[in-house]
């Protein structure tokens, strides 16, 4: 095959070369929380610098380049605005992705993504060799609470992005009580005790977590109806008639996933449902963000991003069957399953 436009075909990979110094851009303007300087109008780039405290020249030429990835607007004469892309870097903005942003620009994804073509070479998570620890065990380190809270933060966040679609979506007829499998700040199922008023739920996830759910479920009234256990997903998982498992079995290998399932469905009555909530692999050879976020979960983890037929595998091998499939928002789906 020739190459009939050399000149474009570099300038298509000079512009692939540079999303990880997008990637800072962006963590720039988060840690400088230049959004937050823009929220109540355009300003010049010294007016940022002085609310930042940043060098005004070096912080014109970082909001430059956020225009021209459309995170900003320029109305001249150095005045800059937020776009509605922008907004999403502003802590506390409903979708706002801030705390992605600094997870994934942080500590323990960069350095274990620095090491990328060794996770392709052997196949095998990256987090232990930069971090000295699995990605989750270093989380639950004392020593790294802060980041730990952060990345929680960026799932909650994440969750905040979808839970609105899939409950929505969610029939809830014949569910009295909800477990959200690894369910973090309890996002998920705290959305679906505020739409249906007789359900009570609960979040399962590892002790150093659980605790924050509760705190939410407080601030929002519903201790009532909650509670939280601090546990291990892959030794028990407590009865419910309705589980939750949102970007859980992502987190991790086929032989681990089907553990997870196979404790659901040990827990699990007939008649039993649970909703999967994961981005889906689609064709191959079109732009897919699935594909990006598994070379993610390559290097950090030991999971992987699944198309529908890996995740059927996964259920029909551990007592479930999915009965509808449909979009959520953000790019995720939900999976419906009931105990087969």
């Amino acid at each position: 095959m020739t190459n009939d436009d050399p000149a474009a075909d570099a300038a298509a990979v000079m512009d692939l070369l540079a999303g990880g110094v997008i990637a800072q851009v962006l963590h720039a303007l988060v840690a400088l929380r230049v959004p937050e300087h823009l929220a109540q109008g355009a300003a010049t780039a010294e007016e940022v610098a002085r609310q930042a405290g940043s060098h005004p020249q070096a912080t014109y030429r970082l909001l430059r380049a956020a225009a021209s990835l459309g995170l900003l607007g320029y109305q001249g004469e150095q005045r800059f605005a937020l776009t509605g892309p922008g907004r999403l870097l502003c802590d506390g903005m409903p979708g706002s992705l801030r705390s992605l942003v600094l997870v994934q620009t942080g500590h323990a994804h960069w350095q274990s993504l620095a090491r990328f073509p060794d996770a392709v070479r052997q196949g095998v998570s990256q987090a232990s060799a930069a971090l000295g620890a699995d990605v989750f065990e270093y989380f639950a380190r004392p020593e790294n609470a802060a980041e730990a809270a952060l990345f929680s933060r960026s799932m909650a966040d994440i969750s905040g992005l979808v839970t609105q679609g899939a409950v929505a979506a969610l029939d809830t007829t014949g569910v009295s009580t909800v477990v959200d499998v690894g369910g973090a700040e309890g996002q998920f199922v705290l959305a679906l005790l505020a739409a249906d008023p007789r359900l009570r739920g609960q979040v399962l996830d590892l002790p150093h977590v659980a605790p924050a759910a509760e705190r939410e479920a407080a601030g929002r009234g519903m201790a009532d109806r909650f509670s939280a256990l601090g546990g291990d997903f892959f030794t028990e998982v407590p009865p419910a008639d309705l589980y939750l498992l949102k970007t859980v079995l992502h987190d991790w290998d086929d032989d681990q996933c089907r553990t997870i399932l196979r404790n659901c469905r040990s827990a699990a009555h007939e008649g039993t449902r649970a909703l999967v909530v994961e981005m889906v692999v689609g064709e191959i050879g079109k732009p897919d963000f699935a594909t990006i976020s598994d070379m993610s979960m390559l290097t950090m983890t030991h999971g992987m991003e699944r198309d529908l037929g890996e995740f059927d595998a996964l259920f029909a091998a551990t007592g479930w069957r999915r009965t509808k499939t449909y979009p959520v928002g953000a790019g995720y789906q939900g999976l419906e399953l009931v105990a087969a």
